[in-house]
């Protein structure tokens, strides 16, 4: 068996996502990545972060771009910093490993990608949404066809949150356009599966206390007629289903991510073909119809599911295809901005 050879990631940022989320991540990681070195500029962050990994610490990212044993930068900074960040990082020679927002605006998002394209180092993504195990069970029983023709698809991700941090304010990047709108449109792209025809949305601030959105809707129609209507909310005190799939043969719901509901045609019914009656239907609402459904309750399980940090190693180091492809995370940039345009946020 080859000898362990762990990317050597130095960390930018050491907050909530930084500390709170991919350092708990790699937890049992260690043959895959290790901390090099750390760059925060709150010092106990700092001495934090060296206690614990045994890594060097730096105030700025100029620092720890300086330091030679930084193979691959790991970007968990504010959002509004993410293509400062990224692009220094590209430009000093260094794979990136960004946090979404993959920026703070589609322009940045183009000319980050454009860097990386004639950049030593690689540019990746982290899209780590993409993996959760309701998302992949859902997609496989479109994907099943006992739905039949899918035809909408709702989306919703939110509660109720008086927010006072710094992604309520529109300075910093915050609203939830750029908190949760990469986790949802990305995934309401994937579920549209064809090109962009039309776009509406609606944005406002309902409960959290700065001035960037805290609810939005956002409704997509594919090329194939397909439409995907997607809520994220801050201020849902009562939230509606995770999932909720209408197919021509059947529907699913999903209302925790835990448990899948379906009701569908069984698949062995052929139905008749029919034609519509021009004459005098009765006291009926049509000619009676005996439909056999089948209706299931299933516990969330895909069949395949994989890790963002699994794949990103598999990637670097082995050639692999990182699961997040560049295109993926622009399209997603690019339908926000498509959102925001026209949209104002507005107290409601």
């Amino acid at each position: 068996m080859p000898a362990p050879n762990p990317i050597r990631l130095g960390l930018v940022g050491l907050g909530r996502a930084g500390w709170g989320m991919h350092c708990p991540e790699l937890e049992g990681k260690e043959d895959l990545f290790r901390f090099v070195a750390a760059c925060d500029p709150l010092p106990d962050r700092r001495e934090r972060m060296a206690a614990r990994y045994g890594c060097r610490t730096y105030e700025h990212i100029e620092g720890l771009l300086a330091d030679r044993e930084v193979e691959m930068v790991d970007v968990a900074s504010r959002s509004i910093d993410h293509y400062a960040h990224a692009a220094s990082a590209l430009r000093a020679g260094r794979h990136v490993f960004l946090e979404k927002p993959m920026c703070a605006t589609y322009g940045e998002a183009r000319r980050l990608v454009r860097l990386a394209a004639g950049a030593k180092g690689r540019l990746y993504v982290r899209h780590n949404r993409r993996n959760e195990p309701a998302f992949l069970h859902v997609r496989e029983i479109m994907a099943s066809g006992i739905l039949g023709d899918v035809y909408e698809v709702k989306l919703f991700r939110g509660g109720y949150a008086r927010r006072d941090d710094w992604q309520t304010l529109a300075e910093f990047a915050g609203g939830q356009m750029l908190n949760w709108g990469p986790h949802i449109v990305d995934h309401a792209l994937r579920f549209l599966d064809a090109p962009l025809r039309d776009i509406w949305s609606d944005a406002k601030r309902v409960a959290a206390v700065g001035d960037a959105e805290d609810h939005l809707k956002i409704v997509l129609r594919g090329t194939n007629g397909r439409v995907v209507d997607m809520e994220i909310s801050g201020g849902a005190a009562i939230r509606p289903p995770a999932y909720l799939i209408w197919g021509t043969r059947g529907s699913l719901l999903c209302e925790d991510e835990k448990t899948i509901k379906l009701k569908y045609l069984d698949p062995k019914q052929k139905l008749v073909p029919r034609r519509p009656n021009r004459g005098d239907p009765g006291a009926t609402f049509g000619t009676p119809e005996d439909l056999r459904w089948i209706e299931q309750e299933t516990p969330v399980a895909p069949r395949r599911t994989w890790n963002i940090w699994d794949e990103l190693y598999k990637a670097v180091r082995k050639g692999g295809r990182f699961p997040v492809t560049l295109q993926e995370a622009i399209q997603v940039m690019r339908v926000i901005a498509l959102a925001k345009k026209g949209t104002k946020c507005s107290r409601k």
